[in-house]
């Protein structure tokens, strides 16, 4: 078992506050918005093996059979196929959707026959796998996640009584659900620019006015003014997760966290189609081919304790698996040793895995057979592979 030493992403969008006072720790004034756990080559964490600090990317590659086990590398190659994070979300994150596997695959291969640069800032497809995620809330967390009914999504647009929305009401009253989301947002994101800031603009204003419901989508215009997805934000469902409820984002679903401080885990990409509340580039014609056009429950996950004391949090996704445990003063340790790799992250209290103490945010990659014991008091989240 090996203490991870990881790295902070400082995006803009990062909470100053929210990762330093988990880690217990003097905030720098500048954001911190993610802490990356995992071997992603963007910034691998890191390890020591030997007296030698290594990236856990490299000690996979040297030996991914015994670090990964059998069954993980047969079907998933010789890779940690899952990257788990600590996200803090000050600001709104862009409103993105994530294509499938063979949605990636095909649009990974045409950008490489094209010859786009991998980092173009045009680029859509970084890599050539889907990146489905969940994130679980450490606080209250709000997001936005799938598209409302489009009845309610009229309603919503209607209560703003802005002249310039007007045509989107009729088109979301108009057409059957799948043509009337789709219709609503190729005309927001086609939109004259000018024409829509000033739209977004007397929008903003309105829900700064009539407040309630109408105040998320007055936080999101602060942050970005003029910006379409402030409009195509409010066909989303938004939805305040309690500490402890999750969501699952599978491919084709369009989404964006607003605020709080979550632990998110996904498969290993980088492949982001965006619609907007961002100053990156947006690709209308091929969001529109990616996005799945259906209204739909934002599907919260709250998970039960199993006999072991697991509480998982159950998705479609073989490429990861979420759980975690709740540690009470007294209480046999639990035996977590399995067949494929983990990363177990401390989030409150203390707790023992082996030989190690895990303050809040430290975490612990275990390769597959090892040993794996934990105890104390507080709460352990375990990521895995099903394998």
């Amino acid at each position: 078992m090996d203490r991870l030493s990881n790295t902070v992403r400082p995006y803009a969008w990062g909470s100053t506050t929210a990762i330093p006072e988990l880690l217990g720790i003097a905030p720098t004034g500048e954001p911190q918005a993610e802490m990356w756990m995992g071997a992603h080559p963007g910034a691998p964490s890191r390890v020591t093996r030997d007296h030698d600090e290594r990236p856990l990317s490299d000690v996979i590659a040297a030996d991914p059979v015994r670090e990964l086990g059998p069954a993980a590398v047969e079907k998933f190659g010789p890779r940690l196929p899952f990257l788990l994070k600590i996200l803090a979300a000050g600001a709104p994150l862009s409103l993105q959707v994530h294509p499938n596997l063979a949605q990636a695959k095909e649009g990974y291969e045409a950008e490489e026959r094209a010859g786009v640069p991998i980092d173009a800032p045009h680029r859509n497809y970084k890599d050539a796998n889907h990146k489905p995620e969940l994130i679980c809330a450490l606080t209250p967390f709000d997001g936005l996640c799938g598209f409302r009914a489009p009845l309610e999504a009229a309603d919503l647009l209607a209560g703003l009584d802005v002249d310039s929305l007007k045509p989107y009401v009729d088109l979301l009253h108009a057409h059957p659900e799948e043509a009337a989301l789709r219709e609503v947002l190729t005309a927001v994101l086609s939109a004259d620019p000018d024409e829509m800031a000033a739209t977004v603009t007397d929008a903003a204003a309105a829900c700064e006015r009539l407040g309630g419901g109408y105040a998320p989508y007055a936080s999101i215009a602060h942050h970005f003014p003029g910006d379409p997805g402030v409009i195509a934000a409010m066909l989303l469902n938004y939805v305040q997760l309690q500490t402890g409820e999750a969501l699952f984002l599978g491919a084709g679903v369009p989404h964006a966290y607003l605020n709080g401080l979550g632990v998110e885990i996904m498969a290993n990409s980088d492949n982001v189609l965006r619609c907007g509340l961002t100053p990156k580039h947006v690709d209308v014609p091929e969001l529109l081919r990616i996005v799945r056009f259906e209204a739909s429950d934002p599907g919260v996950l709250r998970p039960e304790a199993s006999p072991s004391g697991e509480e998982v949090y159950e998705t479609p996704i073989d490429e990861f698996r979420l759980s975690r445990f709740v540690l009470a003063a007294g209480a046999e340790p639990r035996d977590l040793t399995a067949r494929t790799p983990q990363i177990l992250l401390c989030t409150s209290g203390t707790v023992r895995a082996g030989e190690l103490a895990l303050a809040p945010g430290q975490s612990a990659f275990v390769p597959a057979g090892e040993k794996a014991e934990v105890s104390g008091v507080g709460t352990v989240f375990r990521a895995t592979v099903v394998a």
